[in-house]
């Protein structure tokens, strides 16, 4: 029996033995056009009518949550699609303090709620629908830069306390706004629980109360989903109950780079792994070594609890035969 794409995500999150096959996720930049709302939503749904992937993930520039507090970036050809910022707001401690807690009805962040109601209306209700959603201390890092905001919150603490605690004030309140236009869930993205940017205890400080303040609303969602970026990540904020029980459904991390493995992280985590595919395999590989890794993470896991995807976004550079090889293997053999 072939399930609908939702059926499939709700049957691998119950893990439910009769899953027809394991699901497939892939996302990536649409650099340029993400800068206007109607391109955006144009790109991500030509994407998805190509490919066919069980969830939609909305891929915006980041700076798409920090320009109305004055950030300003430009597009270079970065292979991974993302922007350069081109003016920081944070320059000194005290400029922490003086952040505005923002609206939804912000212009920049209305722009996304726009193009996220303009996905919703051309998918299928079928197809489950995540928007990107950064973390508080990813945010400051894009405000002050990363190494100005680690020199602040360690000499600073206070100051960038206040900043971020605005700043998750600000993301709640608009993932307040997604989730009444229809989202299945969140995309969260973080980026500093990795031990070459902070400390363990840092991380537990700076970022996770900041974290449950932003994700609050999102507690209601049936699919959300964890993205821990770099290397050396602390999976202990999934395997120790950090967060509240079933607020991450899904986690995923560069595991091609990084540990833990797809099969030791679902000896401690018991939702739903994504990865198997290596950002630079996916790129400069041909399709039998796509599929190669592709059959190893199937392997891993048994094809249960399991979403095939990459560690991380794909870049724009990709191969349209690579992203059709990770798309067609799990269809199993013709």
């Amino acid at each position: 029996m072939t399930l609908s794409h939702r059926e499939r995500l709700q049957a691998c999150l119950a893990d439910k033995a009769a899953l027809d096959r394991p699901p497939v996720a892939l996302w990536r930049h649409f650099p340029v056009d993400d800068q206007d709302p109607e391109t955006l939503a144009a790109a991500t749904l030509d994407f998805q009518r190509r490919y066919d992937f069980d969830l939609v993930k909305v891929t915006p520039a980041s700076s798409f949550s920090i320009k109305d507090w004055g950030a300003e970036d430009a597009w270079e050809g970065h292979t991974e699609g993302t922007r350069r910022y081109t003016r920081r707001v944070i320059e000194k401690p005290q400029d922490w303090e003086r952040l505005p807690v923002l609206s939804p009805s912000s212009p920049h962040l209305t722009r996304q709620l726009d193009c996220l109601r303009l996905i919703r209306a051309g998918l299928s209700p079928e197809i489950p629908l995540l928007q990107t959603i950064f973390s508080p201390l990813a945010q400051a890092k894009n405000l002050a830069g990363g190494e100005q905001l680690v020199v602040h919150l360690r000499q600073h603490p206070e100051a960038v306390l206040k900043g971020l605690e605005t700043i998750a004030e600000t993301t709640c309140r608009f993932v307040e706004a997604c989730i009444k236009i229809g989202l299945d869930g969140v995309f969260y993205a973080i980026q500093h629980a990795q031990a070459g940017l902070l400390t363990l205890d840092e991380y537990k400080t700076f970022g996770l109360p900041n974290d449950l303040t932003s994700l609050e609303p999102a507690k209601s969602l049936w699919c959300n989903l964890l993205h821990l970026h770099g290397l050396n990540v602390y999976f202990d904020l999934v395997t120790q109950s950090l967060f509240p029980d079933h607020l991450f459904h899904i986690v995923n991390w560069h595991d091609r780079e990084t540990s833990p493995t797809l099969a030791e992280a679902q000896g401690h985590f018991n939702g739903v792994v994504c990865g198997g595919i290596n950002q630079n395999t996916i790129v400069f590989g041909n399709r039998s070594e796509v599929q190669k890794e592709a059959a190893d993470a199937i392997a891993q896991t048994s094809g249960r609890r399991f979403i095939l995807g990459t560690g991380c976004v794909v870049p724009v550079i990709a191969p349209h035969g690579n992203l059709m090889a990770s798309r067609q293997i799990v269809e199993g053999p013709e």
